[in-house]
């Protein structure tokens, strides 16, 4: 298989993160999916965020293609966009994603898994901002 885009959730909670990416994987319809890793929550297991757990699921999910992050609010937008701004922390061609957080990452999931760039995975997150519900 080619190298796909991987997608990291960064969550405020670890149990958010990786039910979000379970869900992600399901819908996709499991199998061989793009890679998809959670990094919710501080290394102690609490709510917050941990700049070491954002670079090492970006390293876990880099296979070369681009790493997508997608996150919950707050903080977690702030420390993405400084690990960002070091320029060294995360794997080249990494990019923070404006996007809702459970749409944002199943479209990002399926169409990464389906072998498109970055720019085509950035684009499937940010319209979900359009789906309606009603």
């Amino acid at each position: 298989m080619s190298r796909r885009v991987g997608i990291v959730l960064v969550s405020h909670s670890a149990a958010v993160a990786t039910a979000v990416a379970e869900l992600a994987r399901g819908l996709t319809g499991g199998g061989d999916t793009a890679p998809i890793v959670p990094a919710g929550g501080t290394p102690d297991g609490g709510l917050g965020t941990s700049a070491d757990l954002i670079i090492e699921a970006a390293k876990a999910a880099d296979q070369g293609a681009g790493v997508a992050l997608l996150v919950d609010l707050g903080s977690a937008v702030l420390t993405v966009k400084a690990l960002l701004a070091e320029e060294d922390e995360l794997p080249p061609n990494a990019r923070l994603i404006d996007a809702p957080f459970v749409e944002g990452a199943v479209a990002a999931l399926v169409t990464a898994t389906a072998g498109a760039d970055l720019a085509a995975v950035t684009a499937a997150a940010e319209e979900a901002y359009t789906y309606r519900k009603a």
